[in-house]
């Protein structure tokens, strides 16, 4: 059976179109070092290429061209991912999860407002989900909304909150999309909105968080925010299901082909250059990994197929989602076995293998076990939809079953 991807002459000729484009307008000196925050002068120039990008509808380009999109099909939208990942073309486009939530639940003006401005990258915005006591369990969240007049005012604090930002760069998006109590009589996932809130106004604070991966996180406090009346996505007690839009993208089923493993690639290239390869028992080792590697691959490539399908996902994404947190702790235990402490060696030791990419990956294994559910919370929703679970589920819409519903 052959799992390779195989592209098709359209797909080859706009690859040409697509190359010759980033020849004229990437600077190959710009690189991010991988795991570290960005310089001033590759932020600032990422950001401003993510503009470009998105003047062509390159930014996100399996969008309708209306929201400042490409209008692409998936077949030609992995095109410009993977040679942006050849390049290693640095991109500051904030976190992504709205959008889904954006197209399926938003009306027309929000659209206009909000979803274009994300597409062309005039927008950029957090995920502002997880609080301190309320993480995994989203549901039982204490930051609360509260109508007045036209506007909502949220107070609240909210942990973990990621986006791109450069190093002595102000870590503030223009918006964070988050979910808070607007009833607090009414029952469990009933009981909450969700919000595009403003960063440029007064009560809101963004503090950064040194953590495990070092880059990228934020405390957030809320303290009176007020919120006008188009920030509310859905209806007002809807907040559960229109994140679920979010999570379900988020989880793994938002149909992206798989990027380059660079981690794997490097892992491989040490194996041979060091010779430990030659070992029997390493050489078990090295393969077991990257078998690891190749089946979150296919998975990764059948959800891809589903989305462009327009097909509903039911355990699909939360497959996706299991299989690489247990998979990368797995991958980053072997790679420590088999190369011993120098997969554990930072960019700066001499002695780090290319650009110190398995110390990352060590690192990342360990932290992308809590992100978007933990492990348990996967098994839990792959249980709930597969009917061997007291509950029972689905998928929530995204952008790809409903524009298939609409043919």
């Amino acid at each position: 059976m052959d799992f390779e991807y195989h592209y098709s002459a359209e797909q080859q000729k706009f690859r040409q179109e697509v190359r010759a484009w980033l020849d004229a307008n990437v600077d190959p000196s710009i690189k991010r070092r991988n795991g570290e925050e960005m310089e001033p002068k590759v932020w600032d120039w990422a950001y401003a290429f993510a503009k470009k990008l998105g003047k062509k509808g390159w930014l996100l380009p399996s969008y309708p061209k209306e929201y400042g999109g490409g209008g692409m099909s998936s077949d030609l939208a992995v095109i410009i991912q993977e040679e942006l990942e050849a390049r290693d073309v640095p991109v500051v486009t904030g976190n992504t999860l709205d959008l889904p939530a954006l197209f399926v639940w938003g009306n027309e003006a929000q659209k206009q407002k909000y979803l274009r401005g994300r597409l062309t990258g005039e927008l950029v915005s957090y995920q502002n989900f997880t609080e301190p006591s309320a993480g995994s369990d989203l549901a039982s969240l204490k930051t609360r909304a509260v109508k007045q007049g036209d506007e909502w005012v949220l107070t609240g604090e909210k942990v973990f909150v990621s986006g791109s930002h450069g190093k002595g760069r102000p870590r503030t998006p223009d918006f964070l999309f988050t979910v808070a109590v607007t009833d607090p009589n009414a029952p469990r996932h009933r009981n909450l909105g969700y919000f595009l809130v403003p960063t440029g106004v007064p009560g809101i604070s963004l503090n950064p968080l040194e953590l495990l991966n070092g880059r990228e996180q934020n405390q957030v406090y809320m303290d009176g925010v007020r919120v006008p009346a188009d920030g509310l996505i859905g209806g007002d007690t809807q907040g559960w299901q229109v994140a679920n839009s979010t999570l379900e993208h988020e989880h793994g089923g938002r149909g992206e082909m798989p990027g380059r493993n660079k981690p794997m690639e490097t892992f491989l290239r040490e194996v041979k250059h060091t010779g430990v390869g030659k070992d029997a028992h390493l050489q078990h080792e090295a393969i077991e990994a990257y078998i690891d590697s190749e089946a979150l691959r296919l998975i990764q490539v059948r959800n891809h197929w589903m989305y462009a399908a327009g097909q509903e996902m039911s355990y699909h994404g939360s497959q996706n989602s299991l299989w690489r947190k247990e998979g990368n702790i797995r991958m980053a235990d072997k790679m420590r076995e088999v190369l011993g402490l120098s997969s554990l060696l930072k960019y700066e030791d001499e002695k780090a293998p290319e650009d110190g990419d398995l110390e990352v990956f060590q690192r990342s294994s360990l932290v992308g076990a809590h992100p978007g559910g933990t492990i348990e919370v996967q098994r839990v929703i792959i249980a709930r939809r597969i009917g061997v679970s007291r509950t029972k589920e689905r998928a929530a819409p995204t952008p790809s079953t409903v524009a298939a519903q609409k043919k």
